[in-house]
């Protein structure tokens, strides 16, 4: 059939383009208009959010015109009743991105409450941070941190001290030993500091349990797994088992949490994505960037919550690429003055943030941000701590251990220019390393026989046919205790400023501990320790020699992994490289020169493995992040720094926890 086009240079009624235009819809969601879809206006959700597992939202998109009224209407006086008028289309455009830019100036005389003059504060963007600069940054003052004349524009927050009412209950024999409350959380903000997003989170305001089926596997799902390793160091267990009730009247902690458990869940479950995860990740984000722009605001929320979405980036698939918060919640840690002689949420926050700073560093070989002798831990060994608390114990040896990363970090590079100057440099550093030995020694003389092993058999008398000692520990602060000290003891083996790791007694002192330390992570049953387990073990496993010991860890690996969610496959190719597995005509000849160990008798093996020639060195790897120098995530992790976190919505705060009660653990 012949068809007519029109001819060029013709003209096409108006009404026929009209008609070629696709509809545009006038009721969609904002999901979709935020998207740039069209919406098939679906109710109550969508298609298009159906499909994509997102928030169907509704409203309205406003704009604001500023509408001078000369004569205002007139109400005739009345004794029975009274009616004044009040103006709020300024407060409820400045929920709305660019809503006060179409609003002229005020007068003084038609505005009562501060004209605020910084209109930025109220911008909040949407997206994710940018990664905090790992340059050297100077340390100027923090006193001119806050705009003049921003201090009345927010609704006053009270500050008190965390855990006052159930300080009493839960241990009465010890004031100081307190625990977060739900009074730590403030009331929910009033209208004058409203969520530019409310339709994403849950009210801010006191609500009963979670009914939704989503929220609440999520949240189980961080109980019983996220937060079960961030109390690995808290007595009180303060993620699991008390902020989670203190999450339901504040959307931002809430938020947090549900943002690792389906992280968590995702890592473990390939039937979940990550989109839920960003999303509740996203919405914490926001909302806590908000947070920060109000002066009254609860530094203990903001700094609670920036803790927990560290956690999160570190469960991330690339955690270094998404380190948005990692520098943040030092930064909020270090305002709310939080140290080691800190009790309650504080101390609970400090130790877990300090800790994955430890592990880092160690992986790295970086030195620790946050100098160790101004963490306020007590090192007099003589002191006794309460029957039952190892946690105290734990802490102290975390120090030392830290001490050793730096110590191992600052190693030189190269020789000084003189021999002199050589000498004294390696006296110097083998009376530090002196130092550091009898440390962690004096520590593992004077713990508690509680932190000591309760049961210890060699391989030979295990039924797993592990290479390994089966070494039983009950408590889980313990075995974290347990791996941090024998990760110390390798770092020292390989740190000696006078000796080789080929020297007897260096090879002696390290292959001991790693075994031992490869035992403790064979056998262990509690996941709670697996991010302590993971690091502490590839330390070990450099020192290994053995095929079939090597081969184990591997497989230790691989277990955590599938069992925990923390990804491993990492630490597989670099544990290779450093073995020579990568050099396959080495390996052949390994082969060659030894029976496998599964044809020989238990006995037999363990004798052959402690004689095996030490694995020549291996290849060059390839150029990772710079080593030996301050951990440059957050070396400027302080607000006073010219470039801190959150550097273009942090206000300082016109209120400050008050000092906490310090207590000895």
């Amino acid at each position: 059939m012949a068809t007519t086009e029109p001819a060029v240079g013709a003209t096409i009624p108006e009404n026929t383009v009209a008609a070629a235009r696709p509809k545009r819809v006038r009721t969609g969601c904002l999901t979709c208009r935020e998207r740039h879809l069209k919406c098939d206006e679906g109710l109550p959700e969508c298609q298009n959010c159906r499909k994509s597992s997102r928030i169907c939202k509704r409203g309205v998109r406003l704009n604001f015109i500023d509408t001078q009224v000369k004569s205002p209407p007139i109400t005739p006086p009345t004794q029975d009743w009274d009616i004044t008028f009040q103006d709020e289309s300024r407060e409820i455009a400045s929920e709305y991105r660019g809503g006060l830019g179409r609003y002229a100036a005020l007068s003084q005389e038609a505005e009562e409450v501060p004209d605020i003059k910084d209109e930025a504060l109220y911008q909040f963007s949407s997206g994710v941070m940018n990664t905090p600069t790992l340059a050297p940054q100077q340390l100027p003052s923090l006193q001119h941190s806050l705009p003049a004349g921003d201090m009345e524009s927010y609704p006053a927050v009270s500050q008190r001290r965390p855990d006052a009412s159930r300080e009493q209950q839960i241990h009465s024999s010890n004031n100081t030993d307190s625990t977060f409350t739900s009074q730590t959380i403030p009331p929910p903000p009033l209208p004058t500091y409203s969520d530019s997003k409310q339709t994403l989170t849950p009210p801010s305001e006191d609500r009963g349990p979670l009914n939704s089926p989503e929220e609440l596997l999520f949240m189980q799902v961080f109980v019983e797994e996220v937060g079960l390793w961030m109390d690995s160091l808290d007595p009180y267990k303060h993620f699991s088992r008390l902020l989670p009730f203190d999450s339901l009247h504040e959307p931002m902690l809430l938020n947090a949490f549900l943002a690792c458990g389906a992280r968590h869940l995702a890592l473990v479950n390939p039937a979940y994505h990550e989109d839920k995860a960003l999303h509740y990740y996203d919405d914490a984000t926001t909302r806590l960037l908000e947070a920060l722009q109000n002066p009254n605001r609860n530094t203990v929320t903001c700094a609670t919550t920036a803790v927990i979405l560290n956690v999160y980036e570190i469960m991330s698939e690339r955690p270094l690429q998404r380190m948005n918060h990692i520098a943040g919640a030092r930064a909020l840690i270090k305002e709310c003055r939080w140290t080691a002689k800190s009790s309650g949420v504080g101390a609970a926050c400090f130790w877990i943030n300090v800790g994955m700073e430890l592990l880092s560093c160690i992986r790295f070989n970086w030195q620790v941000a946050w100098d160790p002798d101004l963490w306020g831990v007590d090192m007099d060994f003589s002191r006794e701590i309460d029957y039952g608390r190892e946690e105290g114990w734990t802490y102290r040896l975390m120090y030392i251990v830290a001490k050793i990363a730096n110590f191992r970090s600052s190693v030189p590079r190269q020789a000084e220019s003189t021999q002199h100057a050589e000498q004294v440099r390696l006296s110097n550093r083998f009376n530090e390393w002196n130092q550091l030995k009898d440390w962690i020694d004096s520590w593992n003389t004077n713990v508690p026989r509680t932190m000591h092993p309760m049961g210890y058999l060699q391989p030979h008398q295990t039924s797993s046919k592990s290479a390994f000692p089966e070494v039983w520990l009950i408590k889980r602060t313990t075995i974290v205790a347990r791996l941090f000290y024998h990760t110390g003891m390798c770092l020292l083996a390989q740190t000696h400023p006078l000796l080789s790791t080929r020297s007897p007694d260096m090879h002696e002192l390290q292959q001991s501990h790693a075994h031992d330390l490869c035992g403790i992570v064979a056998h262990v049953k509690d996941r709670g320790v697996a991010s302590v387990a993971i690091r502490s073990l590839a330390i070990a496993a450099e020192c290994l020699v053995s095929r079939r010991e090597q081969e184990e860890v591997l497989d230790i690996f691989d277990r955590i992994q599938k069992e925990t969610g923390w990804r491993t496959g990492f630490l597989h190719k670099e544990l290779k490289e450093k073995w020579g597995w990568n050099n396959e005509e080495q390996y052949q000849q390994q082969q060659q020169q030894n029976i496998p160990a599964s044809m020989l008798p238990l006995q037999s093996y363990q004798y052959q493995a402690s004689n095996l020639p030490p694995v020549p060195p291996p290849p060059s790897l390839k150029q990772g992040p710079r080593q030996g120098i301050i951990n440059p995530i957050l070396r400027s992790a302080d607000f006073s720094a010219p470039t801190h976190p959150y550097q273009s919505h942090y206000v300082a705060p016109l209120h400050l926890p008050p000092q906490p009660h310090y207590s000895q653990y």
